[in-house]
């Protein structure tokens, strides 16, 4: 385990920068004038996959050494990957979960792979959960998870830190598409992207939470990581399939059909929807002839 005020050295997880982008021939776009691109974010690292790797590596190295603690719900892809970060590099990781009803639980198979990966897992009731961001909250928080001095990670991994890392995202994409679409949770990497890309290119991000409130998320991260709004960025918020962690047959029918079609693993919660939305408004004349469209594929699916 590295000493305190050591920075662990990422460098030895070998992960795959840039990710591949690659041409994907689907007529649903062909038959339009459009080209579809996929960012093969998911190549990175096979356990730190896509945006949590751009967004974590920061925050990893920011907590030089010391225990990294996070926030999210029992599914939560953050807590997965932040668990696994800490395994690899022998850093201490405490996850803390909202719904104290699931302490007396057994563990879902996210939660499990957490606990396998070496994280320490705290329980918090749902309302308290709300305020965590308060300070009052977030020291009661910390000090019932004995954690006083721990390095914290926001919910999603979305700060300062890990938009600037996001921003790297759209330098490598720079004259390779007219339009860059990503699945949004917290809205760091959509505030990442926007920042990266060349003027003439646009951003947009399809939320998988419903609430409307994301775009004041994107602006409020975008000030404080560049100081002022950076981009062209836009969302479309209608293909969150009733919120987080939520599907529907239909959305499972489309990604196994995107994956036969392309041969790539479609991750549910945030890919699918995204390429679901993609598919949508390129058959509602969204995009004009010629536009190449570059979805990021963000993660892939959870081991069953």
């Amino acid at each position: 385990m590295p000493s305190p005020d050591t920075t662990p050295d990422l460098t030895t997880l070998r992960p795959r920068l840039p990710s591949p982008l690659q041409e994907s021939e689907d007529e649903r776009f062909t038959r339009r004038g459009l080209r579809l691109l996929l960012k093969r974010d998911d190549l990175i690292h096979p356990e730190l996959i896509g945006n949590k790797w751009r967004k974590l590596a920061p925050n990893l190295e920011a907590a030089a050494g010391r225990t990294v603690l996070t926030f999210g719900g029992a599914y939560s892809n953050h807590l997965r990957a932040t668990a696994a970060a800490g395994r690899l590099l022998g850093l201490p990781t405490v996850g803390v979960v909202r719904g104290q009803e699931l302490a007396d639980r057994p563990l879902n198979p996210s939660l499990a792979r957490c606990v396998a990966d070496g994280m320490r897992l705290h329980f918090i009731d749902r309302s308290t959960y709300r305020h965590k961001s308060e300070p009052s909250t977030l020291a009661t928080v910390l000090h019932a998870a004995g954690a006083q001095d721990a390095y914290v990670v926001p919910e999603g991994g979305s700060n300062t830190l890990a938009v600037r890392g996001c921003r790297a995202l759209g330098e490598e994409l720079r004259g390779q598409a007219d339009v860059v679409a990503v699945a949004c949770g917290t809205g760091g990497t959509l505030a990442g992207l926007a920042a990266g890309l060349d003027a003439g290119q646009r951003a947009l991000g399809v939320p998988v939470l419903k609430g409307g409130f994301l775009e004041d998320d994107v602006r409020r991260l975008q000030a404080e990581a560049f100081g002022v709004p950076r981009g062209d960025w836009r969302l479309d918020d209608r293909f969150h399939f009733g919120g987080y962690a939520r599907t529907s047959p239909e959305l499972d029918a489309f990604a196994q059909d995107f994956e036969q079609r392309h041969s790539v693993p479609v991750e549910g919660l945030y890919v699918a929807k995204l390429l679901y939305g993609l598919v949508t408004l390129a058959e509602e004349g969204a995009f004009p002839r010629g536009t190449a469209v570059a979805a990021v594929v963000t993660g892939s699916p959870f081991p069953a």
